[in-house]
């Protein structure tokens, strides 16, 4: 069957329309007339189940709320109320108008199915009060769901709160197995580090509040999220996930708040982080010798030095306005977090005071029109400000110095609204319709700027003949300045529909998405340039062959290999996209045992450039298949075997419109220099080359014709899942799945541009103009537009071999088995261990390794050279990862709970110049995977350590106060193991120079910290 499903998966649909796809188009059409998706990115839950029927029954569904809703049953005394808002539910059997039998406190779980059904309290083992004609059974539920085909996890309210966890969505997510934090450190606009999802790349996730899409609509670099205290259910989808979702080919965060319902609730709590109960960070030194003009011998960075607390107080509200019909739900977060940072020896910011102030808000209000009608209004910000000082440092006497300035001013982060209607129209047809914006911004302006002066970077690389023995520089921090006005925009709209039609449940829907990045721009400080001093152990070698920089020693004051650059880098542009999508499911109940989930989606992207026209024009269909079943081996939900065999695309961000769309300027100029000034600018230069660009980035708006490989596809992986679940006995759940996930296209930037011209030229054209990059399906063949001297359109095709790759490959396997244990009123634990590889010739759309961010930019397919020796286990490759986690009820005022990971090490990575002769025949210095001029695979040179994190919590809930008053103390990393997690992979600094920051240990694991709350809830 496998096989069966990859082949179908791999097929390409072509231009032409085939009858099934006019069929799809003109449901979508008469069914839905323009737009929608269903279940909308899930925000509800499933109520089903079985009735020993006898005529005239129906089943009537009330929350806490105030919803009521009454289905009927079939003629195999079956039910299903899909749709719900997520609450606590009566669920009561009505014979004739009467009630008969009930179930009372269902609580639902999000995108879930919860069987209810009536059978004889005998036969299902049930304990069931007599109340007359009543029987009453409190929330007596199977512990699986053989609904699903998809692999989830999903964390609730109750659980968050006794669980010692950082408080973001990623360190929730990363409760999931497959789920680990990014390697490189990347991190959201607000400061939360990234994760990645089954070997996928950290900016390839979809994040969701209320069904609402959030993502970072730049980079995919996280997105907007809740405050803790108002999520009611943390939705982590790891794959197999159905029509209704796209736009991710790693995993989907899906966050649902918290409501307001018939009873009044509110609460508040204060969280402090101080800084005493934190463990000094580990100090970092050079590995590998020491600089030419060292600034403090050895040492590199005391971050020992650094210091850090945290203080969040945050409160809620919610309860009715108008009992039974409308109701409100408020919550409100504020984080403040003071520190001080003392940086590396060479960062032009030795030493800094900052303040974050993170104001988080959640606002929701429902309204129950009648029972057939549903209205939805949810608000959300969550953002973070940023401000500081800077002063210089001795780092010989470890001892804070002068003030400079005050550090840059930020504001990022922003604000989304959303607007739902449910209409139960019938009971087997549902409409919700749903609309969204978010706003937010990327403001970065210095508090205070020195416009005189230059900066200057890499002064440990300094002639040590002309400073004496003493790294020069000045007191100008800022690089780079930004246009304030940069920030992004999102809309989403939806409409969705549902009809249950016998045995099946089939949704349709449209997904539309239109994307905004506005203002990037940035320029260099001072007199728009900056310098960077180097060093080569080789003087007499070429320093950048290929972009025809020669040897310093032809030049004065080279002959011991020092020289210095001056780099230049500009950008102003706002870019756009529209993302639309169309499918359509059917979860069909083949028999009382088989369910089959049948799903199919069309996304379509465009991108525009900076002049509004289009330049990715991906329209025709692009068919995702999404096949999966779910087998109830028993009958009983007590053992399920599941599968699942999709295609997921991934729309590109907005990021490679602001660069390989857009005429931007990054060139490099090479001199010797004869001195050093007093502000540490180089004297007596003499100019070794004319200004250089490894991309040819030289500020040339591109033809949009050109920027892209024609008929360029989008990037989408293909995902195959087998696996079961099995209770045993009525306290423990276990089960074992197979993951294979395969990277079938992928989007990059290609800057060998010389490759292409030479092509054009054998086919006898003339070209007026190149582009410094162009976007294309790395490891495939590809048609590249040109523009001739006559201005005419030529196509020039170039296969695999002549842009000098060898095929793309990133292909993820895993077994995953678990062990839970669901809380009884005592206890709950889960265990899980996952063995996987993640392999290939590229991590994806960023370069964790090189700490490249950019999505879709990163140094990946630029060329032939860089992508030599590429193939091998990816930064994101962790072969053995056991999570447990869990908490234990002692006994009514106390509780503990415990988070334990283990991981084992990612690769380690050596880069250095290219071949065994060290050249750079591109002008990408020493990032090629060559180390002491052999070739250097991922993987060719061990692991890094394994990582051991146990996470620890114990909370008091008096008696006395009616255990609405909690004390609570966690204590993270509680051995406080500081193993490395980055190590510095370049192993020169120039040709046979060696880097002396190779292997340090970048980033490690954060030291032991503890956490200390108080809260109320009533």
């Amino acid at each position: 069957m496998m096989t069966m499903l990859q082949s179908l998966l791999h097929k390409r649909a072509s231009g032409m329309r085939t009858p099934a796809q006019r069929v799809l188009v003109l449901a979508l059409v008469v069914g839905l007339g323009a737009s929608g998706g269903v279940f909308a990115q899930a925000t509800t839950g499933t109520l089903f189940g079985q009735v020993t029927a006898s005529g005239g029954e129906t089943v009537l569904i009330e929350s806490a709320s105030g919803f009521k809703r009454e289905v009927p049953i079939d003629a195999r005394g079956r039910y299903v109320a899909s749709q719900l808002p997520l609450g606590t539910y009566t669920v009561s059997l009505r014979r004739d108008g009467k009630t008969v039998e009930t179930r009372s406190d269902i609580a639902l779980h999000v995108g879930a199915g919860t069987d209810v059904s009536f059978v004889s309290a005998a036969g299902a083992g049930q304990a069931v009060s007599n109340l007359g004609s009543v029987n009453v059974v409190a929330n007596a539920l199977p512990a699986i769901d053989v609904t699903s085909v998809d692999s989830r996890t999903v964390i609730t309210a109750e659980q968050l709160a006794k669980l010692p966890l950082g408080r973001s969505a990623e360190a929730i997510a990363m409760l999931a197995p497959g789920v680990l934090r990014n390697s490189a450190n990347f991190t959201t606009a607000t400061g939360k580090p990234l994760v990645s999802f089954g070997g996928s790349a950290a900016t390839e996730n979809a994040y969701y509040i209320n069904g609402f899409n959030t993502t970072d609509p730049l980079n995919g670099h996280g997105g907007i999220t809740l405050p803790y205290g108002a999520i009611d259910q943390q939705e982590v989808y790891t794959g197999g996930y159905s029509a209704q979702y796209g736009r991710s080919d790693g995993g989907v965060i899906n966050q649902v708040g918290k409501r307001g319902n018939n009873s009044w609730h509110y609460g508040a709590q204060i969280l402090w982080e101080p800084s005493f109960a934190r463990s000094d960070y580990t100090d970092v030194h050079y590995a590998n010798g020491i600089p030419a003009s060292p600034v403090a011998g050895n040492l590199y960075d005391p971050k020992s030095k650094n210091k850090l607390w945290t203080t969040t107080a945050s409160a809620y509200v919610g309860g009715p306005l108008i009992k039974d019909k409308l109701f409100f739900f408020i919550a409100g977060e504020f984080e403040r977090q003071d520190g001080t940072n003392v940086n590396a020896v060479d960062n032009s910011k030795p030493y800094q005071t900052y303040r974050y102030d993170s104001p988080r808000w959640y606002g929701k209000l429902d309204w129950n029109i009648n029972d057939s009608n549903i209205l939805e209004l949810t608000g959300a910000s969550d953002k973070r400000h940023g401000n500081g000082s800077i002063s210089k440092y001795d780092y010989t006497t470890l001892k804070q110095g002068a003030f400079i300035n005050t550090d840059d001013n930020t504001k990022v982060g922003g604000d989304l609204y959303v607007a739902k209607y449910t209409g139960y129209i019938t009971d087997n047809l549902t409409v919700s319709a749903m609309y969204g914006e978010m706003k937010t911004t990327d403001y970065d302006v210095p508090g205070s700027y020195d416009s005189s002066l230059t900066y200057v970077s890499g002064i440990t690389n300094q002639n040590p003949a002309l400073n004496g023995g003493v790294a020069r520089g000045n007191n100008q921090t800022i690089q780079t300045l930004y246009d304030p006005a940069r920030s992004n925009k999102t809309t989403n709209t939806r409409l969705d529909i549902s009809y249950h039609l016998g045995d099946h449940m089939i949704s349709v829907g449209i997904d539309n998405q239109r994307s905004e990045a506005l203002n990037q721009g940035n320029k260099n400080s001072g007199p728009g340039y900056v310098w960077a001093y180097g060093h080569t152990n080789t003087p007499n070698a070429p320093l950048v062959s290929g972009l025809g920089v020669p040897a310093p020693a032809n030049f004065p004051n080279g002959q011991d290999g020092y020289y210095v650059q001056k780099n230049i880098s500009n950008n102003a542009v706002s870019v756009r996209s529209m993302q639309r999508a169309q499918y359509v499911e059917d979860k069909w109940q083949v028999s009382d045992r088989w369910l089959l989930s049948l799903g199919l989606r069309n996304d379509q992207f465009t991108d525009y450039n900076p002049g509004g026209q289009a330049f990715i024009s991906q329209t025709k269909p692009q068919w995702a298949p999404r096949l999966g079943f779910s087998w109830d081996v028993n009958g009983d939900s007590s053992f399920k075997i599941y599968g699942n065999a999709g295609r997921y695309y991934l729309s590109m961000p907005l990021n490679p419109a602001t660069g390989a769309a857009a005429g931007y300027v990054s060139t490099q100029q090479y001199y010797t220099y004869g001195g050093i000034a007093a502000d540490g600018t180089p004297t007596g230069l003499t100019v070794m080359s004319n200004p250089v660009s490894a991309n040819n980035s030289f500020g040339i708006s591109p033809d949009p014709r050109t920027v892209t490989a024609k008929n360029l596809k989008a990037e989408d992986q293909d995902e195959f899942i087998l696996g079961f679940t099995k209770t045993a006995g009525p306290n423990w759940t276990y089960g074992a799945k197979l993951t294979q996930r395969i990277l079938r296209n992928a989007i990059d930037d290609f800057c060998d541009v010389n490759r292409v011209l030479d092509k054009a030229q054998s086919l006898g054209y003339q070209i007026g103009s190149s582009n410094s990059c162009y976007l294309i399906n790395p490891g495939r063949a590809n048609i590249f537009n040109l523009v001739t001297t006559n201005g005419s359109l030529v196509s020039v095709p170039m296969s695999d071999a002549e842009l000098g790759f060898n095929g793309l490959k990133r292909r993820y396997y895993s077994l995953e088995t678990f062990l839970e244990h669901p809380f009884d009123g005592t206890w709950y634990g889960k265990i899980d261990y996952v063995f996987s590889r993640s392999y290939g010739n590229t991590e994806g759309q960023v370069r964790s390794d090189l700490l490249q961010g950019g999505a879709s930019a990163s140094e990946d397919w630029d060329n032939y050279a860089i992508m030599e020796h590429t193939n091998g286990p990816q930064n994101n490759d962790h072969t053995h990862v056991v999570k447990l986690f869990g908490y234990y009820q002692i006994n009514q005022e106390w509780q503990v709970s415990g988070n334990l990971s283990v991981q084992s090490g990612n690769p380690r990575i050596c880069l250095g110049y290219y071949g065994p002769d060290h050249t750079d025949p591109v002008g990408y210095g020493n990032a090629y995977h060559f180390c002491n001029g052999q070739p250097s695979p991922p993987g060719s040179h061990g692991r890094l350590p394994w990582l051991h994190q146990l996470d620890l919590g114990v909370t008091y809930r008096p008696m006395f106060a009616a255990k609405r008053l909690a004390i609570s103390a966690n204590v993270f990393n509680v051995f406080n193991e500081q193993r490395p997690t980055f190590l510095q992979p370049n192993s020169e600094q120039a040709p046979y120079s060696p880097n002396p920051l190779f292997g340090t240990a970048l980033y490690r694991e954060a030291p032991r910290y503890v956490r200390l709350s108080v809260s109320y809830d009533y």
